[in-house]
């Protein structure tokens, strides 16, 4: 069975924005993408450097580093300098409040 922590809750994201979060042992990046939520890993997996501060352009953000894209949706690399996807979590959206898929249960 998932175990899914609460991180935040809808009013604290507008649409097309996002927030950062400490999660676990883990730092994540928080969308909200039309009213849809969406988690990736803190972590251009090119240099390893952070995307929260990344431009965000439909579902897809770019790193403010070297300028890789992924998707936020599926975490995709979707041009070079990064070939590896970004790790993602699933989110769940229960009234008012958001949560995340703890990795351990993956």
């Amino acid at each position: 069975m998932a175990n899914f922590t609460k991180v935040a809750q809808t009013r604290d994201i507008q649409p097309g924005s996002r927030i950062w979060i400490e999660f676990e042992e883990d730092t994540l990046v928080l969308f909200n993408v039309n009213g849809t939520y969406y988690a990736i890993a803190d972590l251009c997996t090119h240099d390893d450097g952070p995307l929260e501060d990344g431009e965000i352009e439909g579902y897809e953000v770019t790193c403010p580093r070297h300028g890789a894209r992924f998707d936020i949706r599926t975490g995709a690399a979707l041009c070079l300098p990064a070939t590896s996807p970004v790790p993602t979590y699933k989110v769940k959206v229960e009234g008012e409040d958001i949560y995340v898929e703890s990795p351990d249960d993956w």
